[in-house]
């Protein structure tokens, strides 16, 4: 554990943990489907929670990553287009993906970081001028205890959360986190439960609640990040893309292209690959947008065809026939009226 990592002015209170049968002096963790077993100081699958005192988060208000980015990166096409967002990273992980394209901050917690209270970080958007704060690089809602301050914050000021995540979370964790999120971007793996539980380290099962859940009541886009000999094939695909129409055939799915990373070297995934799945999504899905391709993610009516959204390199947008309309928070065709499923 880092030297700096116990907060003599952190004040939290760190919960989902409870005394563990059998265990004198040891607890459960129960925010995520892990349910660590912990003594004393030792850390959960996470690495960022611990047995301590019944229960400890001695990374509480440690940020590994502060950037302003296009709310197009996190990535959310439908959400508050073309603005830009406040992004916090963390450290450690629930899950542990071979693959990650953020092993550097999600696989250890010995990455640099800074301490942020949560005033900080939503006086320090404010003065940005931003209206919306993401939660993401890492595994946020590990977190949970540090989120639900700052997001309750950000919403006494007016300000939106976005959530990026992988959703392996326990359903009474989500429960108390969803209704302070206003958009949530949720990483959809593979289809496999096995793969999940073998070769990432999470739970398919969990993730799906999560997505239904969210649903419910936040604005929630899907990522899958393709990967040759994983999950590329076609039947795999299909079940992804039909899980999503169940939930609802208007949630965003971002096909997101592989490239090697951390522990993988296999090659890249081919753009072909990517068209394909996205063109079999679409028989699905209203809306289908590719990642880590050249292939321009334009959004159009799906009443009249107009263009809405004309989309960029460096993750420019411009926005072209949308009206909004302030009794319900969507964005409507300029050309035929329309509702869209794009919100701000």
């Amino acid at each position: 554990m880092n030297s700096y990592a116990i907060r003599a002015d952190a004040q939290y209170s760190a919960r989902f943990f409870k005394p563990a049968d059998g265990l004198d002096g040891g607890v459960r963790c129960e925010l995520c489907p892990h349910r660590c077993l912990l003594r004393g100081g030792e850390a959960g699958f996470c690495k960022a929670r611990t047995g301590e005192s019944g229960g400890a988060l001695p990374f509480y208000g440690f940020v590994s990553s502060v950037a302003v980015d296009p709310i197009e990166k996190k990535p959310l096409f439908h959400y508050r287009p073309g603005e830009k967002i406040f992004s916090l990273g963390f450290v450690g992980c629930n899950m542990q993906c071979p693959f990650c394209q953020n092993w550097r901050i999600s696989q250890t917690t010995d990455s640099a970081v800074q301490a942020f209270v949560p005033e900080e970080i939503v006086s320090k958007a404010t003065e940005l001028g931003l209206k919306q704060i993401a939660y993401t690089y890492s595994e946020p809602l590990i977190h949970i205890e540090y989120l639900a301050e700052c997001m309750t914050l950000a919403r006494e000021r007016g300000m939106a959360n976005v959530l990026v995540t992988n959703g392996c979370i326990n359903d009474k964790a989500a429960a108390e986190i969803i209704p302070l999120v206003d958009a949530v971007n949720v990483d959809l793996k593979c289809f496999s439960e096995v793969n999940y539980r073998k070769i990432l380290g999470g739970s398919l099962s969990a993730v799906k609640h999560f997505i239904k859940a969210a649903s419910e009541c936040v604005h929630v886009e899907v990522t899958t990040l393709i990967i040759p000999d994983f999950n590329d094939g076609a039947a795999e695909a299909d079940e992804c893309a039909g899980f999503i129409a169940s939930v609802s055939n208007s949630i965003p799915w971002h096909i997101s292209a592989y490239y090697p990373a951390y522990k993988w070297d296999v090659p890249p995934t081919k753009a072909e690959t990517i068209l394909e799945i996205k063109k079999r999504a679409g028989q699905k899905l209203l809306y289908c947008y590719t990642g880590n391709i050249n292939d321009g993610n334009p959004t159009y009516c799906i009443n009249c065809g107009a263009l809405l959204i004309r989309r960029g390199c460096s993750y420019k947008t411009e926005i072209l026939e949308l009206v909004k309309k302030n009794e319900d928070g969507v964005y409507y065709c300029g050309r035929c009226g329309t509702r869209t499923a794009i919100r701000y």
